[in-house]
């Protein structure tokens, strides 16, 4: 059962949370969600309790706007207010624990750019679930400029026909970071991981491929 808590933000309002936690976890991952749906979303809600099932806490967390039922993201300074503080809030809950943070899309590439900013406290890796490299459509890497000056060890989870990260550019931005990073990809998969029929495989078991490679990955990360 995911516990339910509140998260308070310098210069914002509190936000509602979730933390869910195996008996004896490794680590603990602060997990922010997409730009169009909260961390009660089922893919936050499958991440969260396959993670539970590897070992690994996660603390979910909304974003301000989310909370207020807007549709329209924060600008990236409360955003990062908001991860900053999800992260303080899982050094309480779990003082012992190495911290892996990122999230979903938004949430993965507003922990980014706070990691960027000012190191997050105790964070010792980024997580990432469909970096979003790009609007869809318009590919770019102006997004990724900031990737450059993170010094702690990234994975990026991505879907070879993600919209939102062209398999082309994504590919080679990871690799010029060189030893900091590393790229799991999810053939076929689309921005959500989510994959066609004739793939042979179901959603189900291409996110269990995935949280494998990443319980495989935070072990690594945690031993360092």
């Amino acid at each position: 059962m995911s516990e339910p808590l509140r998260i308070a933000i310098d210069g914002s309002d509190p936000v509602s949370g979730l933390f869910d936690s195996p008996a004896s976890p490794q680590a603990c991952y602060v997990f922010g969600h997409g730009a169009g749906a909260g961390m009660g979303h089922p893919f936050m809600a499958r991440v969260a309790l396959g993670l539970s099932e590897r070992g690994i806490a996660t603390l979910r967390y909304q974003f301000p706007y989310m909370e207020r039922g807007s549709r329209r993201p924060d600008v990236p300074k409360v955003a990062h207010a908001a991860v900053r503080a999800a992260v303080a809030e899982a050094a309480r809950r779990a003082p012992k624990l190495r911290l892996i943070a990122g999230g979903k899309s938004f949430g993965g590439r507003m922990t980014s750019q706070a990691q960027s900013v000012s190191p997050l406290p105790g964070v010792v890796a980024l997580l990432f679930f469909g970096f979003p490299l790009h609007p869809a459509g318009k590919p770019s890497i102006d997004r990724a400029q900031h990737l450059a000056g993170i010094k702690v060890p990234m994975l990026f989870v991505q879907g070879t026909r993600d919209e939102m990260a062209d398999a082309g550019l994504i590919e080679p931005t990871v690799e010029a970071l060189r030893a900091t990073a590393t790229l799991h990809w999810v053939p076929e998969g689309n921005h959500s991981l989510h994959v066609p029929a004739k793939s042979g495989r179901n959603d189900d078991q291409v996110l269990d491929t995935a949280l494998d490679a990443a319980r495989v990955w935070i072990e690594r990360m945690i031993e360092r």
